[in-house]
């Protein structure tokens, strides 16, 4: 594989762009009028589009077929329903023929000009090249203070770091794809196992300008949820957290009853009071829930991995001359 890589480096690239899409009927024209503006002088890279609709409910299924009617690079993956975007970037990553894959959204957040400062790094025999977000100007407050906490917990209790500001948007060589499809994980925290793949990485900086239309999809329940999925996918620390606690639970509660019987012995015997009573096993109860609570994730994930599910459904797979 390696030998192979090098022999390709310095000439034609094929090019697989993974672009999963929901609801995104207003930003197609413009993704792929971009795509095609970029790309229109790159002799040596060889371009395919492979759009994965995740059960859009508007027109965005629509208006792909009508483009890939007269352009031939395009490929749709319809599933049968929203899986959600990490399914979705899974499949079209199964999908992808192309020596070198690249995700991005169809906002154009992530401005395609990155890629062939990509594919140039590529050629000097990297295998991954992360798109690196110099700001989040773009992002409002609570975004940004979330995204910097999650970063710095994550990296904090995970074995295996996941590099800052860095999103989906990254050129992979062949092998890593292969490495990708190769794990068998049904939750899939995509970052988490880009990431985890490793292998020789480099970065460019780029300034992540605003959506050219439509709206996110991403809500603050969505990115809790998302990043509940990373912390319990690739660590076990908050479970370990428990046996801590508990241990110094149980020593205050030791020191406080061996406190009780000396005042005791000392000073009589003394009623103690209701509001402190009820403090104490609130708070008791309290931990308790919510140890009950973390070990039911790590719980409800090995559930469903036991079911062995697909990650995905497609109803069909559009090729340029179905």
């Amino acid at each position: 594989m390696t030998h192979q890589h090098g022999t390709q480096l310095a000439g034609h690239v094929a090019l697989s762009l993974v672009i999963p899409v929901f609801n995104e009927a207003a930003t197609i024209d413009l993704f792929i009028a971009r795509i095609t503006d970029v790309f229109k002088e790159e002799a040596l890279v060889g371009l395919e589009m492979v759009f994965v609709n995740d059960g859009s409910t508007d027109a965005t299924l629509d208006l792909l077929l009508e483009r890939q009617r007269s352009d031939p690079r395009v490929r749709i993956v319809d599933l049968s329903r929203n899986f959600g975007k990490e399914a979705a970037l899974t499949a079209g990553l199964q999908t992808a023929t192309g020596q070198v894959v690249v995700p991005i959204d169809a906002d154009l957040q992530d401005p395609p000009e990155v890629i062939l400062q990509m594919i140039a790094l590529w050629r000097q025999g990297y295998e991954v090249v992360l798109g690196h977000r110099v700001s989040r100007r773009t992002d409002s407050w609570a975004k940004k203070t979330s995204a910097n906490w999650f970063y710095r917990l994550h990296n904090r209790i995970s074995d295996q770091p996941l590099p800052k500001d860095v999103g989906d948007f990254r050129l992979m060589d062949r092998c890593v794809v292969e490495a990708l499809e190769s794990l068998p994980e049904s939750r899939r925290f995509m970052k988490g196992l880009f990431a985890w793949v490793g292998f020789r990485t480099t970065h460019v900086d780029y300034e992540r300008p605003e959506r050219v239309a439509g709206e996110t999809k991403f809500n603050g329940w969505r990115l809790w949820n998302f990043a509940l999925e990373g912390i319990t996918s690739f660590s076990t620390d908050p479970l370990k957290v428990w046996t801590y606690l508990g241990l110094f639970v149980s020593l205050v509660s030791f020191s406080f009853a061996i406190f009780i019987v000396l005042r005791t012995l000392i000073t009589g015997v003394d009623v103690p009071g209701y509001a402190s009573l009820m403090v104490a096993v609130t708070f008791l109860g309290g931990l308790q829930l919510i140890g009950i609570g973390v070990l039911g994730e790590y719980l409800g994930r090995t559930y469903i991995e036991s079911k062995r599910r697909p990650v995905y459904l497609v109803r069909r797979v559009y090729n340029p001359k179905d």
